[in-house]
């Protein structure tokens, strides 16, 4: 397997010498280290790195509009948000922005490691840290505070919290593609969100899902 190429984005010096040494050790390439956002969109497309790990609370441009930015010039680049904002609006903004991973800078060396091998595979991250301070702020319910959900819906709301594509959830449930794209458009109509990552906050902070997952 290539070793993924990363561009780490955050204006504390230490800290990127240390995320630096952490990614080598987990056999990634970092082709660039900046300190501030509008940097961070120029080596994500001049490097057209397989992920970004960004700051949020930087000079100049901010992580969240970096993030956008960054997917409009260099799309195919998995933007995972290492930050330590815990607040609910900074976890929305950023996955609104197009950011594909959420992870608190007191993540462990394993939780890095797993938000590389998921967002590299094609998958999205919450980390578990993130999930659980922000339950009680976005609801602090358990999945039964979905009434307006079929229980297949549901199920199928659970394994998107999980984070599993629509293909791997037909594999899982036994239903056609279709069937499950077809539920997943009707759960967002019902929890009255635009996305499937907004979706996935929903559920994490009800209770579903098993936190930091890769999609299969």
């Amino acid at each position: 397997m290539t070793a993924p190429r990363v561009v780490i984005a955050d204006d504390h010096e230490l800290f990127r010498d240390g995320l630096r040494g952490l990614l080598t050790g987990l056999g990634a390439t970092v082709v660039a280290d900046v300190g501030d956002g509008h940097a961070a969109v120029e080596a994500a497309a001049l490097h057209r790195p397989d992920v970004v790990f960004m700051d949020l609370r930087m000079p100049g441009l901010g992580g969240i509009e970096a993030t956008a930015r960054i997917g409009e010039r260099a799309p195919q680049t998995a933007v995972v948000v290492l930050t330590m904002s815990e607040d609910t609006a900074s976890l929305q903004a950023a996955l609104q922005a197009g950011a594909r991973g959420y992870l608190l800078k007191e993540s462990s060396k394993a939780d890095v490691a797993r938000a590389l091998e998921a967002v590299t595979g094609g998958g999205m991250v919450i980390g578990t840290g993130v999930a659980d301070k922000v339950r009680h702020a976005v609801g602090g319910l358990s999945a039964g505070v979905f009434p307006q959900l079929s229980d297949a819906e549901v199920r199928v709301l659970e394994l998107v919290a999980d984070g599993l594509d629509n293909r791997a959830i037909a594999g899982r449930l036994f239903l056609a593609e279709k069937t499950v794209r077809n539920r997943v458009s009707s759960i967002l109509a019902k929890l009255d969100v635009a996305t499937r990552a907004e979706a996935i906050v929903r559920a994490r902070a009800a209770g579903l899902g098993g936190g930091t997952e890769n999609a299969r």
